[in-house]
């Protein structure tokens, strides 16, 4: 029985209900010795609780999509298959645009959000430079099927969920299709083709969207093999003009900084939440060490860079939650590097779903213009208001997120 199904989720209402109805059925007609009377009406209480405890842990788990699966709640799933070092563009020398086309089988995607605005296709993918063997989510435009359409490349997002968390959630919790759909039709919003990969790779760890030689290629495995079979199955357009990669939380942080990281593979990339510094997520692989931790900060490496790369990035967060990390960005970001904060206040809905499905609409409008495309009508952006600076603090302070809102204070 899946863990995100329906029938799983009656089964625990059903459940708790027996467990609530048995103590006043049974209590008073318990038979046989006090001893046995006594431990009867324990277990009924500790039933009562027990599936108490694990349908609210359902209805979590469903409204913000953390556990996809038993094998991602039990820590048992393991999706990399070999981990080769890669080398630091992490390709191995591989001439990956180069590969033979690779034709992916597609089926209807089940689960809450899956049947919605079309339908969410899924795939398990066997990455041919990465080594890792695991499901893709693709939702396909409203343009896509139009004879008018027949001939057209679409640019793609790449969407990235936090940690935990399932592939799904875009589609479930975010409802990212829903909420485009009707905007694409208006012409307000750019046909995306809309892709979300698994990026919880190993069990009860987060991969930190890093290459770790002999541990994952979780980077090669978005920046390449996920891309390379979106462009053999489907009218997507070429990296980096057509291209972004969008998360939150943690999937933030992997977003911004596979665009940093590869201004060749993708343009754009929007962070909601998110951190620079790999600690900023402690179960991550790539905040093991120094040297990891340094080759993973899109803020290292963004300073780094000798000519800038022509990317756009957008980060919104609140104060000590993204907002600090995406005004590190902007002050070391020089043209044609471009960096848009929002700062979002507390009372918007804190590190949850809550904060970032609102936001869904404006971060692609928001993208549509930055990716140069018109979506088949003009694009009305609505404006988001400037945030505030966090001018005065201290670049490892940015670095890391834990700058303090003091310098912002200063400078209105």
């Amino acid at each position: 029985m899946s863990l995100t199904g329906t029938p799983f989720l009656y089964t625990t209402v059903a459940l708790a209900a027996v467990a609530l109805v048995l103590p006043f059925v049974l209590w008073t007609r318990l038979k046989g010795p006090q001893v046995l009377r006594t431990a009867l009406r324990a277990l009924m209480l500790l039933f009562a609780q027990a599936t108490a405890i694990t349908l609210v842990f359902v209805l979590v788990n469903n409204a913000n999509n953390l556990y996809d699966n038993w094998a991602d709640l039990l820590g048992t799933g393991n999706h990399v298959q070999q981990a080769a070092n890669l080398g630091a563009d992490g390709t191995g020398g591989i001439a990956y645009r180069k590969l033979p086309k690779v034709h992916q089988t597609f089926t209807q995607a089940d689960g809450p959000g899956m049947h919605a605005a079309g339908g969410v296709k899924v795939t398990q993918l066997k990455g041919r430079v990465s080594g890792v063997n695991a499901e893709v989510y693709v939702w396909l435009p409203p343009q896509y099927d139009e004879p008018a359409y027949k001939n057209k490349k679409f640019p793609v997002v790449e969407l990235l969920s936090g940690y935990p968390g399932s592939a799904k959630a875009w589609f479930g919790s975010m409802k990212v299709h829903e909420q485009l759909e009707p905007l694409m039709r208006s012409g307000q919003v750019a046909p995306f083709i809309l892709v979300s990969p698994r990026t919880n790779l190993i069990a009860k760890m987060d991969t930190g969207c890093a290459n770790i030689p002999g541990t994952v290629n979780a980077d090669s495995w978005l920046s390449i093999d996920v891309p390379k079979m979106i462009t053999d199955n489907f009218r997507a357009q070429a990296a980096p003009d057509g291209w972004a990669a969008a998360g939150y939380s943690a999937g933030a942080h992997c977003a911004v900084k596979l665009a940093v990281a590869h201004p060749d593979r993708y343009r754009a990339a929007v962070g909601m939440s998110g951190y620079n510094d790999p600690i900023g997520e402690r179960a991550s692989l790539a905040a093991q060490n120094i040297e990891l931790r340094r080759a993973n900060n899109p803020y290292v490496l963004l300073r780094k860079y000798r000519t800038p790369p022509r990317i756009a990035l957008y980060m919104s967060g609140e104060a000590g939650d993204g907002y600090e990390a995406g005004v590190a960005l902007e002050q070391v970001a020089k043209p044609p590097t471009s960096v848009r904060v929002v700062f979002l206040p507390r009372s918007a809905g804190g590190h949850t779903m809550a904060l970032w499905r609102p936001q869904v609409p404006t971060v692609f409008r928001w993208l549509s213009a930055e990716l140069g495309h018109q979506g088949g009508g003009h694009i009305r952006m609505t404006p988001t208001p400037p945030g505030r600076s966090t001018a005065g603090s201290k670049p490892a302070e940015l670095a890391s997120g834990t700058a303090s809102r003091a310098g912002g204070a200063r400078r209105r």
